[in-house]
């Protein structure tokens, strides 16, 4: 099964318990099925990909500011799989990448699931990168808490962002493919009562494993459970959810900018130069013809 055959990607949004708390919830398997065939994962790098390009998503809806908001998201443990980058969009448009995407674990021996903490590692940090009102970039870090990115998302937006929170992300895999990913951001609201959290946090603990909900009846059920005896109030229709990087082969021929002439006259000498964009994989095959061409626009811009 390739990643055009599964059901789209989407965000849902929604309110509990009088306005009191706020849900973004995803569903995305398409996405990071996407992201493993692209960048060639292993089991786990795909489950630890896979839970920071959802939480990349929930992110930019919960700290954005516009329709289009990005929210980039760099996760290093010190672990196998080295760092993790994220980038996520409130219009739905999600791209991420891992420094080694072969690295891979054993299962836990303590429950049999995949070792996410194990290969990401937990002695290094968490950064949160948006652009603020003023259009300045910001970025806010913490220190890793568990390795294992929902207990890290968390504690991010309650040190760094000052937002009280839960957050629940899950990836299935199952015959070598993801059958079932997914993610739940919860915000508490001004004027929250004790009650609803208590409330919330039991129907949390009896949801159990995120991807359990998520393979019962998908991110609705996910959602439906947590605010049970809580209602919830989901907003109209759905928002669309794709892995969608801004590459281009115009870029791809910009970045030979970098390289001096002697270096790009060895390329052409050897036939090209492959450009490889390590956002989403996508391969660029620029031409000696195309290299001269640069290095004619960039002599006249010297003139």
């Amino acid at each position: 099964m390739t990643a055009s055959s599964i059901s789209d990607s989407f965000l849902l949004r929604g309110t509990a318990a009088g306005n009191t708390l706020r849900l973004v919830g995803m569903e995305s398997t398409r996405i990071v099925e996407d992201a493993r065939l692209r960048h060639h994962l292993s089991k786990t790098a795909t489950a630890a990909l896979g839970r920071t390009l959802t939480a990349s998503a929930l992110l930019a809806v919960v700290l954005g500011k516009k329709p289009d908001s990005r929210v980039t998201v760099r996760v290093e443990g010190g672990g196998p799989v080295g760092w993790i980058v994220a980038e996520g969009s409130a219009d739905g448009q999600i791209r991420g990448y891992v420094r080694q995407p072969d690295a891979d674990l054993p299962l836990r021996g303590s429950d049999g699931k995949l070792d996410v903490s194990g290969i990401v590692g937990n002695v290094g940090e968490l950064a949160v990168t948006r652009l603020l009102d003023n259009g300045e970039p910001y970025t806010g870090s913490i220190e890793l808490v568990s390795g294992e990115i929902a207990e890290d998302i968390s504690s991010y937006l309650g040190v760094s962002e000052q937002i009280p929170n839960a957050v629940l992300l899950g990836v299935y895999e199952e015959g070598g493919r993801v059958a079932h990913a997914g993610g739940l951001l919860v915000q508490a609201m001004p004027g929250v009562s004790d009650e609803t959290l208590a409330h919330l946090e039991a129907n949390i603990r009896a949801l159990g494993q995120i991807t359990d909900g998520l393979r019962r009846g998908g991110i609705l059920d996910v959602m439906n459970r947590v605010t049970q005896g809580l209602g919830l109030t989901l907003a109209p229709g759905a928002q669309a959810a794709r892995f969608e990087c801004r590459c281009s082969r115009q870029k791809a021929e910009d970045s030979l900018k970098f390289f001096n002439a002697e270096e790009r006259q060895d390329m052409m000498d050897t036939g090209g130069q492959e450009v490889v964009c390590h956002w989403c994989g996508e391969k660029y095959q620029i031409t000696p013809g195309e290299i001269a061409a640069l290095d004619a626009t960039l002599e006249r811009a010297r003139a």
